[in-house]
């Protein structure tokens, strides 16, 4: 199964960069993103498309990891190494990502989830609090 879902992202990941995300650029009415990271163990550069809503300037990411107790890997990879880039459509953006902290996460997700409701459904799968992260484009 596992080989399955790395087939599939690499596909959506080939398929959204070749569209400039006219293809694959949202699942249903939620747009998706590109995050790049820098693999804080092995040094790879990683890319993961995710859901995502608009604060203001800001992106909003939620790491969900579809509900499992465990963080995904891009939590840490962030957590390492803040500033990185994401792809919006055709736009590559230069961004610094922050956790957004307990009062602005609490104001953010139901932001996010009135937009992307099946997080609601992570939300009650996960014994963790599901963080947040803010990604401000660089000036």
């Amino acid at each position: 199964m596992k080989i399955f879902i790395r087939m599939f992202l690499a596909l959506h990941i080939f398929i959204y960069r070749l569209t400039g995300g006219k293809v694959m650029g949202a699942f249903g009415p939620n747009p998706i993103l590109l995050l790049d990271t820098m693999g804080r163990k092995s040094g790879k550069l990683r890319t993961t498309p995710l859901m995502y809503t608009r604060n203001g300037d800001n992106y909003i990411i939620a790491a969900s990891n579809g509900g499992a107790d465990s963080h995904p890997a891009w939590y840490h990879n962030l957590k390492g190494n803040p500033k990185t880039t994401i792809q919006v459509k055709g736009d590559k953006i230069n961004v610094t990502a922050q956790e957004a902290p307990p009062k602005e996460r609490n104001r953010l997700w139901p932001l996010f989830t009135a937009k992307a409701p099946q997080f609601k459904a992570y939300e009650q799968k996960t014994k963790r609090q599901i963080p947040m992260f803010i990604l401000r484009p660089a000036k």
